[in-house]
């Protein structure tokens, strides 16, 4: 007769003090609780009671008992699903084993589409910070303890919490006691109809204003707007609470123990269940993996051990044992490697598109469903999929800050543009007649002159051919300071690497394709000889813009999506994909008439012997169609250099304009492009080190990326490619201290 109603467990009392649970995995019975579970976006929260399920109720989404342990099912309307099991820090053993058992058995409820997290308190992971922007509440105690969610309008609560974290927010229930003090940290007084957040002398004051916001949710939603909310000075605190107040010790350093520049370096190990046990075997020593390392047949272990992370993940074709017992060999895992109890593990589900960002990034050449390859990557990430791609019209560009975001377009490219070659440490004007060609062996200054209404804004891309010096690299980068500063440092500054040009550069050049040369350069006497046989390959971005890069001449590098014009001493070659469009062949025309001489035409499958014979032979090349165009999740990260490392605190959930600190230098990384935000407030070390905290952040990337343009704004002149990725920008919002504007509020109730 088990607790739950249900015969899909089965409880042995033996001689044990606790019920011992058989997973019978071939009875689909599910408990009544999961009746309505993933049926409508948004969060729900079980809590582990004597062996059974009771729902949070939402009010109280957030408060987690320490002695407790708890299933969380969050669902997107995509429908994609994640299934957490947290575990507080006093929870039993009993306790965290139904936890166990209730995921799978949701994971199995959902069809297997749930991505599975493990969580332990302080330690949980991004994705499950995200769902709480108000933050988490530790509160002491648990079921055994006779502690309930109940929301009773209780007027009588007495605590203390102690706040923490810039990013990811965590209220932990202390003793409420001055001993529990500090002046770095802010603390919240809970006094049942009067709430005081106290802060100490030395926060911030992007620390006050998160504080705030866990203030706030508990009037709100813990005392249904009933409580009154005070903002205590340090040095003014209702002494009726905690009596006569002695000398405040200084804030403890955040916990930066874990060096950040190799949080992800990764080890890639192969489950199997030879012997009737499951063992694990190396299969690569560090990142970056190749994705042909999986194979669908089996399971695996990616340890990111040296960040607290274990990725689990499941071949589609693997037997059925492997699959169910994947948690419990990640758990043996960490007991076998030492690793402390609060690593986290995310079982992934490939077969129901369950790779995460956060896994995919330790694979160099990871392609998901239906992506192609070469300039203009198209992104499928299945049912997990966050952002759905905005088809470009450039009549409505202004008007649609998320067009303008996902193709990097702040204007259709018909303003002024200015182009200057690095020389000798000193920028010297290119001939307009020849704007638009970019040779290997130089670096170019590009100033792009556009209004925003009744503004007039500024781009400055400076772009780094892959065959320039050293010291040409360090004069664009000095040239671009110098130019930003001449113009009041109002300018967005965009750093491009040759072959990873930015929609909105391409479409500069009125009409035209940007060609690349692969090598050579373009100053006067200083041409280098070009090769007897040429590669270009011709592809349309997402905008409808052209670009024509040099490529190795080869056949291995022809790809069906695109058009590419092959010189070589027999002829000029236009060869056409089977997917190419329109716009690309005419791009290619103007490139041939370039190069000069009599095009053939040549559709893909029909090519003749001379075509293969002068790129060296026939080879396979890239044969598979875009057939979908989505774009990866952005990433907002919050960084700082300051001891002398890459330090980039990751913003939980979906960001928000609130989000963006201003005493910090801000990161947000949308996987074709990566723009560095500066905050006004941010320190000179930070303002000055942006660049290398932008290169930092990539090459610390386990998949290698290289090459990334990196857009550098200010607070207070965001393009819309900037704006575009967060919800309801607000222009005007830093005109006012957000901070003060909340102050104003606490003090009108």
């Amino acid at each position: 007769n088990p607790p739950m109603g249900s015969n899909f467990l089965c409880v042995l009392h033996a001689q044990v003090s606790a019920p011992v649970f058989l997973y019978l995995p071939g009875i689909m019975v599910f408990h009544k609780e999961f009746q309505n579970a993933g049926k409508e976006p948004g969060l729900q929260i079980w809590r582990i009671e004597k062996m059974d399920l009771k729902p949070v109720p939402k009010q109280l989404l957030g408060n987690f008992f320490t002695g407790d342990a708890y299933v969380v099912l969050h669902t997107t309307s995509a429908p994609s699903y994640n299934v957490h099991m947290w575990l507080g820090n006093e929870c039993s053993q009993d306790e965290g084993g139904a936890a166990a058992i209730f995921a799978m058995q949701l994971d199995d409820h959902l069809g297997g589409a749930p991505v599975q997290y493990r969580e332990v308190q302080n330690n949980e992971s991004v994705t499950f910070l995200g769902y709480f922007k108000t933050g988490i509440k530790y509160k002491q105690g648990g079921v055994a303890s006779g502690f309930q969610h109940v929301v009773t309008n209780d007027m009588n609560v007495k605590r203390l919490l102690h706040i923490k974290g810039r990013r990811a927010i965590r209220a932990t229930e202390v003793n409420m006691s001055w001993a529990s003090f500090n002046r770095g940290d802010c603390f919240i007084i809970d006094l049942g109809k009067d709430i005081y957040q106290w802060c100490g002398s030395d926060c911030n004051r992007f620390e006050q204003l998160k504080a705030s916001e866990v203030a706030i949710g508990i009037r709100d939603n813990e005392r249904n707007g009933r409580a009154s909310l005070h903002m205590v000075e340090d040095g003014a605190e209702p002494e009726a609470a905690l009596g006569c107040k002695p000398n405040i010790p200084a804030g403890s350093p955040d916990d930066e123990t874990t060096d950040r520049s190799n949080q992800k370096k990764g080890t890639l190990y192969m489950v199997s269940d030879a012997a009737g046990s499951m063992k694990t075997s190396l299969v690569a020593q560090s990142s970056p993996f190749k994705q042909e390392m999986l194979t669908p047949t089996e399971c695996y272990i990616l340890d990111n051990g040296v960040d607290s992370k274990i990725f689990l993940w499941k071949g589609p074709n693997a037997n059925t044992e492997e699959r169910k017992a994947a948690m419990k060999v990640a758990e043996q895992y960490i007991k076998d490697k030492n690793y402390p109890k609060n690593t986290q593990v995310s079982d992934l589900d490939p077969a129901s598109g369950g790779e995460t960002t956060l896994f995919k990034q330790f694979f160099s050449n990871w392609k998901d469903k239906d992506q192609t390859t070469g300039p203009g990557q198209a992104y499928s990430i299945g049912r997990i999929a966050k952002v759905s791609q905005v088809p470009f019209d450039a009549s409505s560009l202004h008007s649609n800050k998320t067009m303008a975001a996902q193709h990097g377009m702040v204007d259709d490219g018909s303003g002024k543009v200015q182009i200057w070659r690095v020389e000798g440490g000193d920028k010297v004007p290119v001939d307009p007649s020849s704007n638009g060609q970019f040779y290997g062996g130089d670096c170019y200054l590009i100033l792009y002159t556009y209004r925003q209404g009744s503004r007039e804004q500024h781009i400055i891309y400076t772009w780094q051919g892959l065959k320039c010096t050293q010291d040409e690299l360090a004069a664009s980068a000095f040239l671009t300071v110098k130019l930003d500063d001449s113009m009041g440092g109002s300018p967005v500054q965009v750093r491009v690497t040759q072959g990873q040009e930015p929609a909105h550069l391409m479409s500069l050049f009125k009409g035209k394709p940007m060609i690349i040369h692969m090598g050579g350069t373009s100053r006067k006497g200083g041409q280098s000889q070009t090769g007897n046989t040429r590669l270009f390959q011709i592809r349309q971005s997402s905008t409808r813009a052209t670009r024509a890069v040099e490529v190795e001449p080869t056949a291995s590098k022809l790809n069906t999506n695109d058009v590419f014009v092959l010189k070589c001493p027999d002829g000029l070659f236009l060869w056409k994909g089977v997917a190419a469009s329109e716009e690309e062949m005419a791009a290619a025309k103007h490139v041939c008439s370039f190069l000069g001489g009599s095009a053939t035409d040549i559709s893909e499958g029909k090519e003749p012997a001379g075509f293969w014979s002068a790129l060296g032979g026939k080879k396979d090349y890239q044969t598979s169609k875009s057939l979908q165009k989505t774009v990866k999740p952005p990433r907002l990260f919050g960084c700082s250099n300051k001891t002398g490392r890459l330090i980039a605190d990751e913003v939980p959930g979906d960001f928000t304009q609130s989000d963006l600190a201003t005493d910090d230098v801000m990161l947000l990384d949308t996987w074709d492009q990566i723009f560095v935000w500066i905050g006004n407030d941010a320190n000179e070390v930070e303002r000055n080190g942006a660049d290398k905290i932008a290169k930092d952040y990539v090459d610390s990337d386990p998949s290698g990326r290289r090459g990334t343009p990196v857009i550098t704004v200010k607070q207070g002149f965001e393009p819309p490619t900037f704006t575009g990725w967060f919800q309801a920008w607000d222009a005007k919002m830093w005109d006012t201290d957000p901070l003060d504007r909340i102050r104003a509020e606490i003090l009108a109730d």
